[in-house]
């Protein structure tokens, strides 16, 4: 294989190779352009927009356009882009994911993609990870794009509906992956198509696509409104619990109950079990009527045992906010879900606010599949290709680097305790500061980073803690960790979206100096002084061996221990890296650190020695490779159940729509009516031939209900004369029309349209929202299907279409049973109706506030109904169809 591989390349070298002829045409064009005027560079523009419209491709332009933009980016940002740049945006136009090394200039690069799809006038979004990097990017390229006469929106968190269709309607939209997909849920839950925000979804680059598409990909995004339950229980349960767990604690050995840290789960033994239920005063834990109780216990024992506070999440401003665990930011409005939040809400004795119920929900693997076109950039995608084409379709390409990488990745060290190895990191970042080398010091958690910072600080070393506790000064603080001298403490964010510069970043320097009187003349000399001192550093920190980077634990991802190492040799700069571990790290725990304890052992090794080889390195990245496996399988999963609900949610949102487009709705609703006939006479003569056995009582009842028709249907009728169910469905879908017609009649067809929409909509939304609780609760407990040696994936789908196709009769007939039932003696009281509805969706988008229930109740019998009998209430439909559900 590998002398394959010699004599044709790689897949990736044919890749770039392939690329060359393109490359070599965008530099052929640039000669000519450098001598055109600003207007007619300007110009160009309205060209390619008209060449477009005679029918030319895209591809047919990217020559001369890549070329247009490196030439506008040259006069306005004073940037050139390199070929390796040029490169980087033929592989994003082509809908692939370009790998570009950290310093590369990815934000440049997707200038080139960005500017030649918004031609087609369809809009570009581009998607950050946050809302400061949104901001920075749309402000620092814009100037290319509006030279280019291109309009840039911005979607940020604090902006109306209306501010939100301008930025969407813009050529190119820059917005975080959260604002893009929360718009898409919201708009489909609006009442107005004029109040839709997003347009299509055309064509998207997803900036650190590794974050976005995978490490956030197993959360989905939901809207959700609150339930009426009573947050009594999660403070009973937590006192229980608390006790449990400190007295186990107590003890050397933990007996009421067992912790798996692989799997991150913890389970009561018997002897657990009996405990809480004695704790609880509940005489058995396991009978269905404490199954919500033992949910709730189970959600106790993990916020006590598994979840650490300055680790998993923080409590700022009396509430507790989550913690990312791959970027290290807190994650303002996310919460657990299934009681989880709460439990950690009472572990800490603060506010417990009440569970949620879904209202509308999607992952991030399905919004970004819709995009007609999609695209990514990263420093590090490589390790996750094979998941980026499983699940997206996207093909990674490693873009080569514009100078040689020369860092140098020295073999991990390992010692026996934490304890060892922080003492460990602090000589080191004492004898690189000696040096004036500066140094990044890489941290898991908050805990950790506050820890050394407290060491630091004794020992008198200056330094800067970058942590989710202040990531509003991320940008700042990151900008200057390359200047001499320099010691920062950071978690996992750090390696994201900001260059850090060798010798600091004049710009941010200059930033408390510049004043808005200032003259351009002033603010360009005060921006030359802080230019001509960073240089001179730069020098001084080259000849120091370049940014050092610290990462004192691994991470279970590959690609975050590569992202941190990435901060280092940015275009061709010196560096290096080192990560510091111990045998108590979690992945060092979980994954064989039995196995190097007994090397150590074996060798003799002291405490305070450390162990240094890269086959322990190599061994660490095997734990690291079966942790992402399971990751992947967990994500496959996630999609696979999701799946379900995509199509579910596609049919719902479609139908949505065309009720919101079409101002006139009698055919859907006569097409609802015949349907509602249909199932209703099938359910009268339960597949029977025999007229005979035919139940005419039932179905009378059902006309009388759901039409508000009183037929004649005793034994000597024209109607019971009737012997052909085909016949009979015929008569009675006309009979039911004719009425339909003289309800319309008497209301007045513009008040019947009104009407028509209003319920249609109301119906499907209230509907929808139950659906997707009772989804909720499938899900919840289709895992124990396993037992019963049962697909738990195949039974869902099985039940989840059943459900689904339920729930679509059952909007049939609620509407139909309304629009014939409803009575309106003023015209205004159709748009009273009409606006209680949006009042109420309005308050669930603003406030995630939650509309009335609107389930029918069962309808009592004394004897008991078999589930194929005619449905008691009268409906005419089967029971199992009807109040059975």
């Amino acid at each position: 294989m590998n002398i394959l591989k010699k004599i044709f390349g790689s897949k990736n070298d044919r890749e770039i190779k392939g690329m060359q002829p393109l490359l070599h045409l965008v530099n052929r064009e640039e000669a000519g352009l450098k001598t055109l005027s600003d207007s007619r560079l300007q110009g160009k523009t309205g060209e390619f927009k008209e060449r477009l419209t005679r029918g030319e491709e895209l591809l047919d332009l990217l020559p001369e356009a890549f070329a247009v933009v490196r030439e506008a980016a040259l006069r306005t940002l004073g940037m050139r882009h390199f070929d390796a740049q040029i490169m980087g945006g033929i592989v994003l136009h082509k809908g692939k994911i370009a790998e570009m090394k950290t310093g590369e200039g990815k934000t440049l690069a997707a200038t080139l993609p960005v500017y030649l799809n918004a031609l087609s006038g369809k809009g570009v979004h581009v998607v950050t990870v946050n809302d400061y990097l949104a901001r920075r990017d749309a402000a620092w390229m814009g100037k290319v794009y509006a030279f280019l006469g291109l309009s840039v929106g911005v979607i940020l968190h604090e902006l109306d509906d209306r501010e939100r269709q301008q930025a969407y309607a813009a050529d190119i939209t820059y917005g975080t992956n959260n604002e893009f997909g929360f718009d898409y849920l919201r708009d489909n839950m609006k009442f107005s198509l004029e109040d839709y925000v997003q347009r299509p979804l055309h064509y998207a680059i997803v900036d650190e696509v590794d974050s976005i598409l995978i490490d956030e990909a197993r959360t989905p995004l939901i809207i959700s409104g609150p339930t009426d339950d009573s947050t009594d229980k999660y403070y009973v349960i937590d006192k229980a619990m608390r006790k449990l767990v400190q007295s186990n604690r107590e003890q050397e050995q933990i007996s009421d109950y067992d912790v798996d840290e692989k799997s991150r789960s913890v389970t009561l033994t018997e002897a657990g079990v009996a405990r809480v239920e004695a704790l609880l005063k509940v005489g058995n834990l396991f009978e269905p009527g404490q199954i919500e109780t033992l949910h709730h216990v189970n959600q106790a024992l993990k916020a006590h045992v598994l979840f650490k506070r300055d680790v998993d999440y923080v409590v700022k401003d009396d509430k507790v906010v989550i913690v990312d665990e791959f970027t290290g930011r807190l994650m303002d409005g996310r919460r657990y879900s299934d009681g989880l939040h709460q439990a950690l809400e009472a572990k800490e004795g603060v506010k417990i606010e009440r569970e949620n119920q879904t209202l509308a929900s999607v992952t991030f693997q399905n919004y970004f599949r819709m995009y007609e076109k999609l695209a990514g950039m990263t420093g590090t995608a490589d390790t996750e290709a094979v998941e980026f084409s499983q699940t997206y379709g996207l093909g990674v390409v490693v873009v080569p680097t514009n100078r040689p990488m020369i860092r140098k990745d020295n073999p991990d060290v390992i010692f026996k305790t934490s304890k060892e190895k922080y003492n460990a990191v602090v000589e080191e970042i004492v004898a690189c500061h000696k040096t004036g080398q500066p140094v990044l010091v890489g941290t898991i958690s908050i805990e950790d980073s506050e820890y050394l910072g407290t060491v630091l600080r004794r020992r008198g070393i200056k330094h800067e803690v970058l942590n989710a506790k202040f990531h509003e000064k991320e940008a700042e603080i990151i900008s200057q960790a390359g200047r001499y001298g320099a010691v920062t403490i950071a978690t996992n964010m750090a390696g994201r979206g900001t260059d850090i510069v060798l010798g600091g970043n004049p710009e941010m320097m200059a930033k408390a100096k510049l004043r808005e009187e200032m003259t351009p003349e002033e603010r360009e000399q005060v921006l030359s002084a802080y230019r001509s001192q960073c240089e001179t550093e730069r020098q001084t920190v080259l000849a120091a061996g370049g940014l050092h980077i610290l990462g004192t634990e691994r991470h279970e991802s590959r690609r975050i221990d590569n992202q941190l190492r990435g901060r280092s040799g940015r275009q061709g700069d010196p560096g290096s890296s080192r990560f510091y571990l111990s045998l108590d790290d979690d992945l060092m725990r979980i994954f064989g650190s039995e196995r190097i304890a007994k090397v150590m052992d074996t060798l003799g090794i002291e405490e305070g020695e450390p162990i240094e080889h890269a086959m322990i390195s190599k061994a660490i990245e095997n734990a690291q490779r079966r942790v992402e496996g399971h990751n992947f399988d967990i994500r496959k999963q996630l999609l696979e159940y999701d799946d379900v609900m995509n199509k579910q949610r596609e049919t719902i949102y479609s139908l949505r729509r065309e009720i919101l487009g079409n101002d006139d709705l009698r055919s859907l609703v006569l097409e609802y009516i015949e349907d509602v006939v249909t199932e209703m006479l099938h359910a009268a003569t339960s597949g029977s031939r025999n007229a005979g056995e035919w139940d005419f009582n039932s179905l009378s009842l059902g006309l009388l209900r759901s039409f508000a028709l009183s037929v004649d249907l005793g034994p000597e009728s024209e109607l019971a004369g009737i012997q052909d169910e085909e016949r009979l469905r015929e008569r009675l879908q006309e009979l039911v029309r004719v009425n339909y017609a003289a309800r319309e009649a008497h209301m007045g067809p513009e008040t019947m349209r009104q009407l028509e929409k209003i319920i249609l909509l109301h119906t499907l939304d209230n509907l929808w929202k139950d659906h997707l609780y009772a989804i909720d609760q499938l899900k919840e407990g289709i895992g124990l299907r396993g037992y019963g040696q049962k697909d738990p994936l195949r039974e869902y789908q099985r039940e989840g279409f059943e459900m689904f196709s339920n729930m679509i009769e059952r909007i049939k007939e609620d509407v139909v049973g309304q629009l014939f039932h409803i009575q309106v003696t003023r015209e205004e009281e159709v748009e009273e109706l009409d606006q209680q509805a949006r009042h109420e969706q309005e308050m669930v988008l603003s406030h995630g506030g939650r509309t009335e229930d609107g389930k029918r109740k069962p309808v009592v019998s004394g004897s008991k109904v078999g589930r194929n009998d005619p449905c008691p209430c009268g409906s005419g439909k089967k029971y199992k169809k009807c109040c059975g559900q």
